[in-house]
C-alpha cells in the first residue's frame, strides 16, 4: 500500500472544500455518499517502526470538514443506537461540517468525557460505523462516516486551543463514593459521581491512573499526554485520587464502607489476569505474557533504555501467539525495541482474526510477518534453560464455533520449527480474583467475572462494578457503557437517600 504523506493528504481536503464548501447545507445524499473517504494521516512506516511517536497523525481542518459532509443526517439514528454512550453522533458530526468546534466538544461530552481515547483506541467499525448509511450505500463498513475519526479531531482541537471545560459539579451531598481502578469504566464513574456533588476517592493499585489504557496500549497508538489530560480533568473536579493502593490487601473491599465510611463502592479492576497456552516450555526465559511485556514498556517505560530501572528482554526473532488488537500491540512493540523479525502465529485466517483492519494494516506495513494457521505445540530451551525455538503445527479451518468464526482443525503430521528467542503470549486475560477472594459475598460466575444486575449492583449491598470485571476482556467504550450505568444507579441511590434523610430532618 503507497504511503500518502500529511501534505498531500491536506492538499487535497483543500480542494474538496472548494468544492463543496459553498453548498454545504444543500447537497442530496446522493451526492455526499461521492465525497471521498478522508484518509487517515501517518507516519512513514519506515520512520515509526524505530520510534514510539503516534502512528496517526490526526485529521487537517479541511479533512475533518470534508469528511463531516459526507453523514447524511440521519433521521433513524444507527450509530447513536450503536454507541455504548450514546453520542448524539449526528449533532456534533454537523457541528464540525460547519466549523462549529465549541459546539461539538459540548455534545460529545454530555455523553463522554474521555473523546480523545475513544476516538483513537475504540473499533467503531464494529459499533457506531456497522450500520451507517453511507457504508451501507457503497457496500462498505469501511467507508462508513469516519466517526472516530471525527470524535478524535474534536478531541485534540479542544485540547490545543486550551478550551478544555471542566464539568459543572453540583453542590456537596455529604456522600462518598469510591472508585476501585481507573481504568475507563472508572474514570466514568468518577466524573458522573462528582458531578452529583458527592465525594469521589479512586484507589489504583498502580503508581499512575489509567488502568489499561496506560499499561495495556502502547503509545504508539495512545500517548500517555493523552490521558494524562484526561485526567487532570477528574483532578481539576477535586476527585482524590489514591495510587500504590491495593483494594483486596492494603484494604479489604467491605472496609471501605465499614471502616472509611463510604456509601458506594464501584468496582472496575479490569481483567488483568493472562491466561498462557498450557503448553511445554512456557517457563523458559524468554517467554512472557502480552500482559507483562507491555506493562514493563508502557508503565514502567523499559524502551527507555538510558533512564529507566526496569528491564527488557532483548530479542532477535519474536513469535507472538493471538490474533487482537493486544497481539498487534505487542508485536509491534517488539519491532520498535529492535526486534529483527517478528511473527505473529494465529490459528486462524486474516479473516476471522478479532484485531481491529487498521492495525493490522498497519502492523504488516511496519514488517510484522504474519503465519496464519499455524499455533505452537511447544516452546525448545537451550541447555542455560532460554527459548531456541518454538514448534509449531498447522491447522484448516472446520465449521463454524460457538463465536460464528470458523473453528481450526489439526492438521496431522504438520509439526514444523519455528526459531526464535522470544514467545509473547497474547489469547487474552481473565479477571483478577484478588478482590472477590477477599470478598465471599460478591457472586462471580465460573471465569471469575463479578455478576451484575441491569443496574450494573453486584450480589454485595451497595457494591456496583463494570467493565472488563464483569464483561472480560472487552472494548474501552463498553466499559465506559457499564461505568454510565453503574454511576446512574449509585447517583440515583444515594439521592433516594438524602431525600429521606431531608424528610426525617423535617
Amino acid at each position: 500500500m503507497s504511503h500518502h504523506t500529511h501534505e498531500q493528504l491536506a492538499e487535497e481536503a483543500k480542494k474538496l472544500i472548494a468544492e463543496y464548501l459553498y453548498k454545504i447545507d444543500d447537497m442530496k445524499a446522493k451526492e455526499r455518499t461521492k465525497i471521498p473517504p478522508q484518509e487517515m494521516p501517518a507516519q512513514d512506516p519506515e520512520i515509526r517502526s524505530h520510534n514510539l511517536d503516534e502512528v496517526a497523525l490526526g485529521y487537517t481542518m479541511e479533512q475533518a470538514r470534508i469528511e463531516a459532509m459526507r453523514c447524511l443526517q440521519c433521521v433513524k439514528k444507527s450509530c447513536v443506537d450503536d454507541c455504548p454512550v450514546k453520542i448524539d453522533i449526528p449533532r456534533f458530526i454537523n457541528h464540525v461540517a460547519h466549523e462549529e468546534y465549541d459546539q461539538a466538544v459540548g455534545v460529545i461530552k454530555e455523553a463522554s468525557l474521555l473523546p480523545a481515547i475513544c476516538g483513537r483506541v475504540c473499533p467503531q467499525e464494529t459499533q457506531c460505523q456497522a450500520n451507517c448509511t453511507v457504508g451501507k450505500a457503497l457496500k462498505d463498513v469501511d467507508k462508513s462516516v469516519a466517526i472516530g475519526r471525527l470524535e478524535r479531531f474534536v478531541a485534540d482541537w479542544e485540547r490545543a486551543t486550551g478550551k478544555i471545560a471542566i464539568p459543572e459539579i453540583k453542590p456537596e451531598t455529604g456522600k462518598k463514593v469510591a472508585v476501585v481502578g481507573s481504568g475507563p469504566a472508572g474514570l466514568v464513574v468518577a466524573a458522573d459521581c462528582r458531578r452529583e456533588g458527592h465525594h469521589v476517592t479512586i484507589f489504583e493499585a498502580f503508581h499512575k491512573l489509567g488502568g489499561v489504557l496506560r499499561y495495556g496500549i502502547p503509545e504508539f497508538r495512545l500517548p500517555n499526554d493523552i490521558i494524562d489530560k484526561e485526567i487532570d480533568v477528574l483532578k481539576a473536579m477535586d476527585v482524590e485520587i489514591k495510587t500504590n493502593f491495593v483494594v483486596g490487601r492494603t484494604r479489604k473491599l467491605t472496609d471501605l464502607m465499614d471502616k472509611d465510611g463510604y456509601h458506594a463502592i464501584f468496582v472496575g479492576t479490569g481483567a488483568g489476569l493472562p491466561m498462557f497456552m498450557g503448553i511445554e516450555g512456557e517457563n523458559l526465559v524468554g517467554v512472557f505474557s502480552a500482559n507483562e511485556y507491555l506493562t514493563r514498556a508502557n508503565l514502567m517505560r523499559a524502551f527507555d533504555k538510558g533512564h529507566a530501572d526496569t528491564p527488557i528482554y532483548q530479542s532477535k526473532n519474536v513469535a507472538v501467539l493471538g490474533g487482537g488488537n493486544v497481539a498487534m500491540d505487542s508485536a509491534r512493540m517488539a519491532k520498535r525495541l529492535g526486534a529483527e523479525n517478528v511473527y505473529v502465529v494465529y490459528r486462524r485466517t486474516e479473516v476471522e482474526m478479532p484485531a481491529r483492519k487498521e492495525e493490522v494494516a498497519h502492523a504488516k506495513e511496519e514488517g510484522i510477518q504474519f503465519s496464519f494457521l499455524q499455533n505452537a505445540k511447544k516452546i525448545l530451551g537451550n541447555d542455560k534453560g532460554r527459548v531456541k525455538e518454538m514448534q509449531c503445527v498447522r491447522y484448516e479451518l472446520g465449521e463454524p464455533d460457538a463465536s460464528g468464526r470458523r473453528r481450526p482443525v489439526l492438521i496431522p503430521n504438520s509439526e514444523f520449527i519455528l526459531n526464535v528467542d522470544t514467545v509473547i503470549v497474547a489469547i487474552g486475560n481473565g479477571s483478577n480474583p484478588l478482590i472477590s477472594q477477599t470478598t465471599p459475598l460478591l457472586n462471580v460466575n465460573k471465569w471469575g467475572n463479578i455478576i451484575v444486575d441491569e443496574t450494573q449492583k453486584t450480589s454485595v449491598n451497595r457494591i456496583f462494578a463494570g467493565g472488563d470485571i464483569v464483561l472480560g476482556a472487552a472494548t474501552v467504550i463498553l466499559a465506559m457503557g457499564e461505568g454510565r450505568r453503574a454511576a446512574a444507579a449509585i447517583n440515583k441511590m444515594l439521592a433516594e437517600e438524602i431525600e429521606k434523610e431531608k424528610t426525617a430532618m423535617n
